[in-house]
Formats: structure tokens, C-alpha cells, sequence
């Protein structure tokens, strides 16, 4: 699993201004899928929040909110925020 060095703490709103068109070459846990589907249910059911931690155009971010929903490409976070299966690269409970 890829370390993200320094990364910065963002609010959830802030993240409807990033970019990720930049291609990346990102090491993701091996689980992660899972791990999304998985907080998903919890953020649904129980309010959970998770650190998720991603990158930008803009270098690595990480975020604590729930995860509303999973898709095959992206999560949805409360408020219609989106961010990119593929620019994640773990999650963990607050």
C-alpha cells in the first residue's frame, strides 16, 4: 500500500474544486473495493465516518466524511461530491 506523505486535511465541501483529469499510476490497498462497499453500509446504517485518503491534480488530500455510495468508477459523498475509485488509495474509521 502507498504511503501519501504530507498530505492535506480538506473539508468535504472543498473537494467539488479539485481536478482529477491528471493520470496516475496510484498503488491502492488490495481491498479497497471491498473496503468502500463496506463503509458505504456503515455510513448508510450508522452514520460512520471515514479518513480517505486521495489524490488531486493538486498532490495528496485526505477527507473525513461517510460514503453515501459506491460505483464502479466513483463514491458519492453527502452533497453530490464525487471523487475517483482510482484516485484513492485507502480508507480507515475515524
Amino acid at each position: 500500500m502507498q504511503e501519501i506523505t504530507n498530505p492535506t486535511l480538506v473539508e468535504k465541501e472543498a473537494i467539488a474544486n479539485f481536478s482529477f483529469k491528471n493520470p496516475m499510476n496510484i498503488k491502492q490497498h488490495p481491498q479497497l473495493l471491498k473496503k468502500l462497499r463496506d463503509a458505504t453500509g456503515l455510513g448508510n446504517l450508522s452514520k460512520v465516518k471515514f479518513h480517505i485518503d486521495f489524490y488531486s491534480d493538486s498532490g495528496p488530500k485526505s477527507v473525513q466524511t461517510t460514503i453515501w455510495a459506491t460505483g464502479n468508477k466513483f463514491i458519492c459523498l453527502k452533497g453530490g461530491l464525487w471523487i475517483p475509485i482510482s484516485k484513492i488509495i485507502d480508507i480507515r474509521y475515524i
